[in-house]
This record gives structure tokens, C-alpha cells and sequence, in this order.
């Protein structure tokens, strides 16, 4: 009988056994009911459809992009700039009034996940991608070269000024507002649907369910798409030449910078199927490599004095001028510049908002608003400028006493990559430079695209759980989606303005839908208080 039992025990869990390993195929196997095909396979098709455009015509797409650039860029600037400053005042309200306190999780008393610089290191590369190295390099003579210097008053004081006010506070402000929003959305209201128009419920209520969520969301996922275009398109010219340098590679630039695409597609896609975890490895693997570039160069570059003094001073002249920065329209248009670059940056940011803060928030759980905004200017906001700072100010300072002849060459080739391979060349030991530099920026786009990835694997779910992840194969179609636009816009030899162009128009949509989020968290944020002040009393 004993023996009976005992077999009839095993065999029942043998069942139970292989009724849990039955549950457990069932949840790995794709859902195609819980899949949004719309979200998911208009956008598809649609930058498909783009990337062909820009191989098959590619200056009949340049002349398009840049009249359409002129309309969004120069006739409608001032929305751009008026969005910006808006949301700065936005993140000052939000952590130094009541709704700094909230915190986002199920109570009050919940700890954050992560630890402040597991946390800051997710937060900071996820949202700056390469660009930051690319730029941190030369767009201080970018600036030098530009008439607008000149107006007012000494070039080289305003050139290194307007890196830090175009990467700093307002680009900030976007992401971290946002991720308040959405924070409280997911961890507090506990909502499955992690999409932008889930965020404006509170406002739209069940019109968020009909066509105008669907334009919501379907924006959204252009201008995630569009974002990244331009990320990509922007700085893998600069790995490919670092490539070509090191190992005196003669082929043509835009096949090596192809081979570069695979190769960073490859690691986010390793890095985001091994869920956070991994994101949070690569993560601070990258902020190790990215301090230890800004230290090498600081210590034994040769203008530490200058970096500090020059440094003191940017920083100085941007707080001092900050609004009259934030609102400079160039109404006689003498040099366009705010048309330029601060509008395209602006709107750069706010395409990256789609992806960015739904990230942030997501990896803010636990900590209360007012953490989540200041821990996010001075790890974020205190990176960036570091970096801006220490590079930017290495090659201002040859240019100036070191004997450099930076400026004058960019002024005669307008190369923004050549100027920072001479940049690069002049430093000691030029060739670990390079090498540590092209890994950076490696690492850099991992991270930041595979959170891009996880976010729009989100969207293709109609609902997904707080502790729901989107299937492993949904994630690897968008870790190759998201490389098909800017090898279109590689093929198109687009210039500078023209894929500045491709941010800008999926930026002003997008731009409306920002402002009616942030209007819809305060409303559900008010009246969570009033909820709370209740179940208190």
C-alpha cells in the first residue's frame, strides 16, 4: 500500500510536473491576439517605404526634406522653443511643490529597485545614445564658425557656451517630466497599456480606446523611428572613419558604417533578451568606459588649467543667459541660428521622448518624484556636461595656445568628422584614444537602443502588465527595424540639415501630445492627493 502510494505521489507530480512545463511553453509562445498589428505594421511599412525612397531618389528626397524643414523649422519655430521652456518650469514645479512627495510605486513606503548610480548610469545612456561623444568633440567650432558668435561679442567665450545650454537643462527637462508621467502611470495607476495615449486618459478618457489613440500612438512610433534615424545617421559616419584610420581601410565609408550598424545591432539585441539585467550590465560597462575617456583627457591632455577655467566660465554665462537663450527667435533672421540648431535640438529631444522617458520611468520605481527630477539633473544633466566640458574645452584650448589650427579647417572643409579626427590625433596616445572612443561610442548605442527596443517591443502589446515583457521575438523584430531608416538615409548621402529635417517634422505632431500629457498626469496627480489625503483621515 505504502508503495502504491508512493508511486501514485510520483506520478501525480510527474503530472503536476509536466503541467507546469506545459504552462511554461504556453507563456513563451507569441501571443498574436495580445499584439497591436496596427501599431506594430503601419510604422513598419511606412519606413520601408521611406528608406526605399531615399535610395531610389535620393535628391528628389533631399530637395523635399529641406523645403519641408524651412516650413516646420523657420515658419513654425517659435513652438518649438515655446515647448521647451514650458516643460522646464514643468520639472521645477514638479519636484519642489506637493507632487514631489508622491512616490512611484503601490505605497509610500516602497524602496527603489536599483541603486543611484545603477539607476543614473540606465537613465544617462539610455537617452544620449553616441551623439554625445560625436558632438561633445566639435560642436564648439561648429559654433565658432557661425556669424552669431560675433553678435554677441567674443567667439570663443559663446562657442563652448551654447554646447552646454543645447545639452543640458531644457533636453532634461523633456525627459524627466515625462518619466514622471509615465512613472505614475505604470507604477502608481498600475495601467497595462504602455503607450503614449494610455498617459493621456485622465484627459481624453474613452477616447483614448478610439482613432485619436490610435493617431496618438501611431505618431509616437514614427517619431521613436524618425530619432533614431537620426541618431545613427549622425555619428556611425564618424566610427566608420575612426575604423578606417585605425586599420587603413580604403573601402567605401558607408559600407564600413553599414558592417558598424550590424555589428551594435547585434549587441543590443544580446543585451536587451537577457531582459534589464543585462540593459543594467551594459549600462554601466558603458559609463565606466565613457568616464575613463573624460579622465584620460582631462589629466594628460595638457589643458586641465583651461578646462576648469573655461569651463567655470560657460557654465557661468549659460545660467546668467539661460531664459534669454531659451527664447532667442532671430526675428530678422541675420544668422538663423536658433532656426538652425536650437529649434532642431528641441526637437531632437522630443523625438527621443517617445522612447527615453518610458524607460526612465520604468527604472524609477520606488522613488518619489522629487528624487526622480533632481537625481536626473545631477546625474544626467552633471554627465553631460562633464562631457561637453572636458572634450569640448580640450580642443578649444589647442586651437588657442596650443597651436591647433581646428577652426580654420573647419571653416575651409565644413567636415565635421574630419575635424574630430584631427582633434583626436592631436592627443597622446592617439591611437588608444581612438580605439577607446569608436568602444564608447559602441556601447553607447547598445544601451541606448536596446531600451529603444524593450519601449517599442511595449508598444506592440494592446496591454502589458507591470511585470509583463514583450515576447523575445516582437523585441527582435524592432532591434532590426530600428537599423533599416538610417541605412536608407546613409544611401541618400543626406546632409546634415536634411536628416536634422527628418526630427523636426516628426517632432511638431508629437510636440501637442506632450503638452496633453503633462496637463493629464497633474489632473490624475491632483486628484491621487485628494484620494490619498482621504484613506489618510
Amino acid at each position: 500500500m505504502e508503495d502504491y502510494i508512493k508511486t501514485n505521489g510520483e506520478m501525480e507530480s510527474d503530472k503536476s510536473l509536466t503541467k507546469d512545463k506545459s504552462k511554461t511553453k504556453t507563456k513563451d509562445k507569441l501571443d498574436r491576439k495580445q499584439i497591436d498589428w496596427m501599431i506594430t505594421l503601419v510604422p513598419l511599412g511606412l519606413i520601408v517605404t521611406l528608406a526605399v525612397l531615399f535610395v531610389i531618389y535620393p535628391l528628389q528626397s533631399n530637395h523635399i526634406l529641406g523645403k519641408v524643414r524651412f516650413f516646420f523649422g523657420d515658419t513654425l519655430g517659435s513652438y518649438y522653443l515655446i515647448i521647451g521652456l514650458g516643460f522646464f518650469i514643468a520639472s521645477i514645479v514638479l519636484a519642489f511643490s506637493k507632487y514631489g512627495n508622491i512616490v512611484l510605486g503601490g505605497s509610500q513606503l516602497e524602496k527603489p529597485k536599483y541603486s543611484f548610480f545603477a539607476w543614473g548610469s540606465m537613465m544617462f545612456t539610455c537617452g544620449l545614445a553616441a551623439d554625445i561623444l560625436f558632438y561633445s568633440f566639435n560642436e564648439w567650432a561648429v559654433y565658432a564658425t557661425n556669424p552669431h558668435m560675433k553678435e554677441l561679442g567674443n567667439v570663443m567665450d559663446w562657442a563652448s557656451v551654447f554646447p552646454l545650454f543645447h545639452w543640458s537643462l531644457i533636453p532634461w527637462a523633456f525627459y524627466l517630466v515625462l518619466a514622471v508621467a509615465f512613472g505614475f502611470m505604470l507604477h502608481v495607476r498600475k495601467r497595462n497599456r504602455q503607450k503614449f495615449s494610455e498617459s493621456c486618459r485622465p484627459i481624453l478618457g474613452k477616447k483614448t480606446d478610439g482613432i485619436i489613440g490610435r493617431i496618438i500612438d501611431l505618431l509616437s512610433v514614427f517619431a521613436l523611428l524618425a530619432g533614431t534615424a537620426t541618431t545613427f545617421s549622425v555619428a556611425t559616419p564618424l566610427m566608420a572613419t575612426i575604423i578606417s584610420d585605425l586599420f587603413g581601410i580604403t573601402i567605401d565609408r558607408r559600407i564600413i558604417t553599414i558592417i558598424i550598424l550590424i555589428i551594435t545591432c547585434i549587441v543590443y539585441t544580446y543585451s536587451l533578451l537577457h531582459g534589464l539585467k543585462g540593459i543594467s550590465i551594459l549600462a554601466k560597462a558603458c559609463i565606466y568606459l565613457f568616464f575613463s575617456l573624460l579622465a584620460f583627457v582631462f589629466l594628460f591632455g595638457g589643458e586641465m588649467k583651461f578646462i576648469i577655467e573655461n569651463g567655470l566660465q560657460s557654465l557661468g554665462l549659460m545660467t546668467g543667459h539661460f531664459f534669454e537663450l531659451a527664447t532667442y527667435t532671430d526675428p530678422l533672421r541675420t544668422t538663423n541660428f536658433p532656426q538652425d540648431w536650437t529649434i532642431y535640438y528641441w526637437a531632437y529631444w522630443m523625438v527621443w521622448c517617445v522612447c527615453a522617458p518610458f524607460f526612465i520611468g520604468t527604472i524609477s520605481k520606488g522613488r518619489t518624484i522629487r528624487q526622480t527630477i533632481v537625481g536626473g539633473y545631477v546625474f544626467g544633466v552633471g554627465s553631460t556636461l562633464l562631457s561637453f566640458i572636458i572634450l569640448g574645452n580640450y580642443g578649444l584650448g589647442k586651437s588657442l595656445h596650443g597651436g591647433a589650427h581646428f577652426v580654420e579647417n573647419f571653416a575651409k572643409s565644413n567636415d565635421m568628422y574630419s575635424l574630430v579626427m584631427d582633434i583626436l590625433h592631436s592627443m597622446p596616445l592617439s591611437g588608444l584614444v581612438l580605439v577607446l572612443v569608436i568602444v564608447t561610442m559602441i556601447m553607447f548605442y547598445a544601451t541606448s537602443f536596446d531600451s529603444i527596443a524593450y519601449i517599442a517591443s511595449c508598444y506592440s502589446y494592446k496591454k502589458l502588465d507591470e511585470n509583463q515583457k514583450p515576447h523575445k521575438s516582437i523585441q527582435l523584430m524592432w532591434c532590426i527595424l530600428l537599423i533599416i531608416l538610417p541605412i536608407g538615409l546613409l544611401f541618400s548621402e543626406s546632409s546634415m540639415g536634411n536628416i536634422q529635417t527628418v526630427s523636426i517634422i516628426a517632432a511638431f505632431p508629437l510636440g501637442f501630445v506632450m503638452v496633453l500629457i503633462v496637463c493629464s498626469f497633474f489632473k490624475d496627480a491632483k486628484q491621487f492627493i485628494v484620494e490619498s489625503n482621504k484613506k489618510s483621515k
